[in-house]
């Protein structure tokens, strides 16, 4: 791909699995996010969090790149939350 972008899609993906092992989660594996989503306030918690990170990019001194990969995280858990409103509206 022109602009690398397999080898960021792979970078993106050793993050996201590595946050994982990062969070917290009750004994059971229930994590913040499975209670927001349940709650009905999944999508909009993952937006608000893709412009947090993005108006915080270039203030966190060298935090620029991981910055940037939280925002690709939300984006697609926010992408996860609008596929699941979207197969709730179609049943």
């Amino acid at each position: 791909m022109k602009f690398n972008e397999l080898q960021n899609i792979n970078e993106l993906t050793t993050y996201v699995e590595s946050t994982y092992s990062k969070h917290y989660a009750s004994a059971n594996g229930v994590q913040s996010m499975d209670l927001i989503s349940a709650s009905g306030l999944g999508l909009d918690f993952c937006l608000g969090n893709v412009l947090k990170y993005a108006s915080r990019y270039g203030k966190k001194n060298g935090a620029n790149r991981e910055d940037l990969m939280k925002i690709m995280h939300y984006t697609l858990l926010a992408i996860n939350e609008h596929d699941l409103k979207e197969s709730d509206n179609e049943t």
